[in-house]
């Protein structure tokens, strides 16, 4: 229980409000489905190998419909959005963020996913798994913080998608109330001047992974991004970030047609 409320504390701080990117997948309720609790979350990355691209333009086609077809047999059952990191990140070309209630369900899509023509070219080199939870607030948090906290980022598009992980030292999960209380105030507080230009969700990963938290963004503008990480580089709960980053992915936010399309020249 004690465990449970400090990650619980953590979600709170980074102020992390519902999102995220437009998908065509029918029979869900995407909004709602991203605002909620209790929902897995995978981040699968893959590399394209060099014989693919030696393949000619027709087995490039079919190998393309062949995952169409696969992400419209799972659309029922989870939410899948797709990234293009290449070009950004080393040992990265495309990046798979997967929804469900089960993570079963997000495992069973990525079989299938790898089992294509498509699939068998691509090398997974990074996989990150997630449980969203409510938001609870860090205790003693001022209403004004509160409020602030609630900030809606600004309308329009925001194309770009950064995924960073994070393990925390065995002191931060150690350390009283009193003191984590107070570090995280002051997390707080750094994030609130880029609230309204830097989208963020997190997830809860100990014991999915081998990472404590998953945070993902989205933005626009990738100064302010930049500028929001170097803050908190400056609090003093960054002295427990075991891992930060390592991987650090940055990609645009790509529908799955556009990548197909990039892939399939």
């Amino acid at each position: 229980m004690k465990r449970i409320k400090q990650t619980l504390m953590v979600g709170a701080v980074l102020g992390l409000l519902a999102l995220f990117p437009s998908a065509g997948e029918a029979g869900m309720d995407r909004e709602k489905f991203l605002k909620d609790p209790g929902v897995y979350g995978t981040f699968a990355v893959f590399q394209v190998d060099e014989e693919w691209w030696k393949l000619d333009k027709a087995a490039k086609v079919a190998a393309v419909s062949e995952v169409k077809a696969i992400f419209q047999k799972h659309s029922d059952a989870l939410i899948a959005d797709t990234y293009l990191l290449r070009g950004l990140v080393e040992n990265a070309d495309v990046l798979v963020r997967i929804h469900s209630l089960e993570i079963l369900t997000n495992q069973n899509f990525l079989i299938d996913f790898m089992g294509t023509a498509l699939g068998q070219h691509l090398k997974n080199t990074y996989t990150f798994n997630g449980l969203t939870k409510a938001v609870n607030y860090v205790p003693g948090m001022s209403e004004d913080l509160k409020i602030a906290l609630k900030t809606q980022t600004d309308p329009g598009p925001k194309p770009y998608a950064i995924i960073v992980p994070i393990r925390k030292d065995a002191e931060w999960w150690n350390a009283g109330q009193d003191v984590r209380t107070a570090m995280m105030k002051e997390h707080t507080e750094a994030t609130v001047p880029y609230l309204k230009t830097v989208k963020r969700k997190l997830y809860h990963a100990s014991g999915l992974d081998d990472v404590d938290f998953i945070t993902y963004f989205e933005t626009a503008k990738l100064d302010d991004f930049n500028n929001l990480i170097i803050a908190l580089e400056k609090v003093k709960e960054n002295r427990h970030n075991k891992q930060f980053g390592a991987p650090t992915l940055l990609g645009t936010i790509r529908p799955l047609d556009e990548i197909l399309d990039i892939l399939s020249h």
